[in-house]
């Protein structure tokens, strides 16, 4: 199955960043964690746009975590992935709570935010998370500039 839900680990320095409708917005320095669906026709080649978008910031600003991406600050760390058809990327917002950015990539549900905040890695965090869910996660860590995160 090439279909899923994700969440996109960024890294920043304290910073802050105007993202369209929602304004501006202050990112504290730390891990970010975005939580998005798969499950449409591409799949996880969403995640792989995501990647490229970071990496060539080739192209203007769709959706709320085209901002993060196209701004030199925030780097991607790492993502989790997992195959699925079940409908459960606002399960994994819900469950991963804590701070976050309110209104964040949730323009099409009624969490209040899909994107959180962690001072540290959260990437055992979100293992676990995604393993209460019965949900086989997969990590990926990603190189950044010559350097492995």
């Amino acid at each position: 199955m090439d279909k899923g839900v994700y969440a996109l680990v960024l890294e920043s320095p304290r910073c802050t960043i105007r993202i369209g409708a929602l304004g501006l917005r202050e990112f504290a320095a730390g891990r970010h964690i975005y939580v998005g669906s798969a499950r449409g026709s591409g799949g996880f080649a969403r995640v792989e746009r995501h990647l490229r978008l970071a990496r060539l910031r080739d192209r203007p600003p769709r959706w709320h975590i085209d901002y993060l991406l196209l701004d030199p600050r925030f780097s991607p760390a790492a993502v989790i992935t997992t195959a699925t058809d079940r409908d459960c990327e606002c399960d994994i917002a819900r469950a991963i709570a804590g701070a976050c950015t309110p209104g964040f990539g949730c323009s099409d549900c009624a969490c209040p935010s899909h994107l959180f905040f962690r001072p540290g890695d959260p990437v055992p965090e979100l293992l676990a998370l995604f393993r209460g869910l019965d949900l086989d996660a997969r990590i990926a860590t990603i190189k950044n500039e010559g350097s492995e995160h």
